[in-house]
């Protein structure tokens, strides 16, 4: 009798916690039944950066209707292409280590650092010699098993500082205390 009276009140809890929305009633990659996509999603943008951006292969599916976004502006597939050659033009040791992959249902959010010399002219900068690092993070929307769409956002302003694209501000020391010439 007690078991029985336990087991009508665990349904009962197991039932209106469900209806509250604390555990979700759909299947999700944690119980193995969407796992599988979402893993071979991790694969697919994972290949960016390992075959595309490292090793200048681009066989990465794409959706025909891609839509990338960057800064103020978005990209097509072809725009988003010719600027991978470019940084490797720039960059020809171009290095992307995949950081971080955090991934749920179509989305998948990635978190790299990429590694390089400037010895070659590329996406509008010339070759300079200098070594660089910088981090950024991207997120991709998939849509059967191909990148439909990414945002990314990436430190260039580091990256132009390193390359020394950036002019220092001139201050000149201040003698009665005051701020430094040109600065506020």
């Amino acid at each position: 009798m007690i078991m029985k009276t336990c087991n009508i009140l665990l349904s009962a809890i197991a039932t209106v916690v469900a209806i509250a929305g604390v555990i979700p009633c759909e299947a999700t990659a944690s119980d193995g039944v969407h796992a599988e996509p979402v893993e071979l999603n991790k694969s697919i943008t994972r290949r960016v950066y390992e075959e595309g951006l490292n090793q200048g292969r681009f066989e990465v599916p794409y959706s025909a209707d891609f839509v990338g976004h960057g800064g103020r502006a978005t990209f097509t597939h072809a725009d988003g292409m010719a600027e991978a050659k470019g940084w490797r033009k720039a960059f020809p040791d171009l290095k992307i280590t995949v950081d971080k992959q955090v991934a749920e249902r179509d989305l998948v959010a990635v978190r790299w650092t990429a590694r390089g010399t400037n010895t070659g002219s590329g996406n509008g900068i010339p070759a300079t010699g200098r070594a660089v690092q910088i981090a950024g993070t991207t997120l991709f929307r998939m849509a059967d098993g191909r990148i439909a769409e990414e945002w990314t956002c990436a430190d260039s302003l580091g990256l132009m500082k390193q390359l020394g694209m950036l002019a220092t501000p001139a201050t000149t020391p201040a003698t009665d205390g005051s701020s430094p010439a040109g600065v506020p």
